[in-house]
Formats: C-alpha cells, structure tokens, sequence
C-alpha cells in the first residue's frame, strides 16, 4: 500500500451519510473497514435477529466490498447515554445525548475498536471539517452551513482529532444521494434519522416515563409575579422557552422561563424573562488553547440557534462565562454552549 493510502474505518450507521462516506474513502484508494454500535433496540426482535440499521450496513457493506464489524455496547449506552438522559430531565434540566454519544462512543469506544483492528483512522459521516493550524487541528463547520453538525462535535480533542476523518464535509445532502445514487446504492434516498436514536417516535416524555419506576410528580405553574396559575403532572414534561401545551390562560403568550424539579415547580412568563444576558458552561472542553484574557467570539445555544455575539472569560479549568452583547431567548440548563471564531470551533461546554 502506497504511504498515502491508510486502513481507515468507517463508523457505519446503515444510513447515506456514513454510506458515503465510506466509498468516497475506497475511491480514494485507502483500505476501508466498516464499524457499526449496537447500542439500543426500538424494536422486537428475535433471538439471535439484527436490528434495522445493522441489517442494512451489513447490505451496503457488501456492495462495498468492505468488512463489517458490529460491537455490542447496549448495556454502556444505557449507562452512560441513556441513565443520565433520563436523570437530567427528572433534575429539572434538558440534555442533549447525541453530544455525549458522540463523545463516549463515536470517538471514544470507537477510536478504540478502531486501535484494536489495526487501523490509522476513524471516519465518519458528519458534516463538519478538520483544518489544519500549524501543529493544530481545528474543528470548523460543514461547508454546506444548513447541514453544519458541528455543534455536536466541540467535545474533540487534539488526539483524537489527529485521527478523525470527516468525509463528507464539503459536501451537500442532496451531492451525498447522488453520490449514492450513481453507486447503486440502495440507502440513496433512505430518510435522515431521528433526532434522538433510541426514541425513534419522538415522546420522550413516554420513553421517561417507561423507564423511570418513579411515579409522576405533579406540581404547581406559577408566574414569574408568584401567582399560581396551574398545575402540571410532572416538571419532566417541560423544557425552557416551552410556549405550547402549558393548558393556562393568560393575556399574553407564556413561556417557561425556569424549572424547580426539587419543588416541583414550573415557572411561567411573558418573552421579555426568558431573556438571558449570560451563562455560564460547565465541562468546557477547549480544542484550541485556552484563552487567558477575555475573548470575542459567537457563541451558539443549541443546534438551530444562529451564533450570538458575545464575550468569553475563562473562569477555571471546568467553568466559562458567556456573556452576550444582546440578550438572548431559550438558554436551557443542561443543552451545549459552542463556541465559534467564524468556522472554527473554539471549543464548548454544558449550561449550568
């Protein structure tokens, strides 16, 4: 094999994206490997039978030509993605699972499967791109900036992102199915997955309430004046910036401004108190060196959010403080606060 030309796995979902991922890796002449996590079942199965998305990376592995290795880890996901999922909403807060599958599985669990077949590289199919910075590796958004997943990456570090490879970052959706299309390839025009894998209808408040012994805590909606307004059937049931389903009347639209799982207690009121001037992160992880005065950059609150302008003051290894030039609506305890200097990732961290 030309020096050029490295044993790349390919973390394989059975989906489009990773599909590609791994034939444009192939027509580059690199020795390609399939990797794919059993992490949870959404469906019946018998004994011994895969589940949908194993059954299909197992089919477009091998129109690819490549082996496919499938590692079991159901019982680490439902520890360590899973368990803490459902504790956040019961503490009040609203996490986001795919950051931190992404940083305990992907890049973690998988980087090791990867070290334990031999290969110099792990790939994925995640819009997003690696440059180069001198002696660093930058994270920077997808060039297609509507498909950017980015957001979901900041967890990286400088060794692991010495030996990620992410495919498709100057690509679009729609070149990706075409991609797949000129192949042959049967996923071409496969859907996109679900936002949260393991609760592929969308109730998360059902999916709590299956997996939690504990019985539904009712509580109070109050308004940020202090009058009760109403009462509710568990603060789980909320999330910060909720407009719609309070089942109260009041002059002007409501929003959740705080929740109180302790007191059980959701507060309520109009937009001007769910404006937020600052936060603080928790769990920051910098992929560039961490800046020692006060530093301009935008910083994004959840996936969908466009970037605030804002001020960083690093508080101590763990803690930064966001403080924006303009208020700004929905900052929810428990999502991710992304740091970005144009395209580049600086770096990011959990809302306290």
């Amino acid at each position: 094999m030309e020096t050029n030309k490295k044993h790349i796995v390919v973390a394989m979902s059975g989906g489009v994206d990773s599909t590609v991922a791994a034939a444009l890796l192939l027509a580059q002449g690199h020795q390609v490997s399939g990797l794919t996590m059993r992490v949870w079942d959404t469906e019946p199965l018998a004994e011994g039978q895969d589940p949908a998305h194993i059954r299909d990376a197992r089919r477009v592995a091998n129109d690819l030509g490549i082996p496919l290795h499938v590692v079991d880890l159901r019982e680490e996901f439902r520890q360590q993605v899973v368990t803490p999922f459902c504790a956040e909403y019961f503490a009040g807060r609203t996490p986001n699972p795919c950051v931190l599958c992404n940083r305990v599985f992907k890049f973690r669990r998988l980087l090791q499967e990867a070290d334990r077949l031999g290969a110099d590289a792990l790939a994925t199919g995640h819009y997003a791109r690696i440059v180069e910075d001198g002696h660093l590796r930058i994270l920077a958004k997808g060039a297609n900036q509507h498909k950017d997943q980015s957001y979901f990456l900041f967890t990286l570090t400088q060794q692991q992102l010495q030996r990620v490879v992410f495919p498709l970052g100057d690509m679009n959706k729609d070149d990706v199915r075409a991609h797949a299309q000129r192949l042959g390839l049967h996923v071409a025009q496969k859907g996109d997955s679900q936002d949260i894998c393991f609760i592929p209808d969308g109730d998360y408040i059902g999916f709590l309430e299956r997996q939690s012994d504990a019985p539904c805590a009712e509580g109070s909606i109050v308004h940020v004046s202090g009058k009760v307004l109403g009462k509710h059937r568990g603060a789980y049931r909320f999330t910060i910036g909720q407009r719609r389903g309070l089942g109260i009347a009041w002059p002007e639209p409501l929003y959740v401004i705080a929740i109180d799982a302790a007191r059980q207690q959701v507060v309520v009121g109009e937009l001007e108190h769910l404006k937020v001037d600052r936060l603080v992160t928790t769990g920051t992880n910098w992929i560039v060196p961490a800046p020692q005065q006060p530093l301009r950059a935008r910083c994004r609150i959840r996936y969908r959010h466009h970037e605030a302008l804002c001020t960083l003051i690093v508080l101590d290894d763990e803690r930064v403080e966001v403080r924006f030039d303009e208020p700004q609506n929905g900052v929810t305890p428990g999502q991710a606060a992304v740091f970005y200097d144009g395209d580049r990732v600086l770096g990011g961290g959990w809302i306290a």
